[in-house]
């Protein structure tokens, strides 16, 4: 997954001005006690940190 269809999903799902926020600030169990950005920064590739969100944030199937 891109880097651009990842902020895309993001904005799609918390809204263009929360999905920034949200990757800066949530610390995520998920993603080993990081942020979005944090986890990405560390080499995590794009599509395992969506997944993480998703199943943090009960994402819908359907938008998975």
């Amino acid at each position: 997954m891109r880097l651009t269809v990842f902020w895309e999903l993001m904005a799609d799902h918390f809204g263009a001005g929360y999905a920034e926020t949200f990757a800066r600030d949530h610390v995520m169990a998920e993603l080993g006690g990081r942020t979005v950005h944090e986890a990405l920064d560390a080499g995590w590739e794009a599509k395992d940190v969506w997944r993480a969100v998703c199943t943090a944030m009960d994402v819908p199937a359907e938008r998975r």
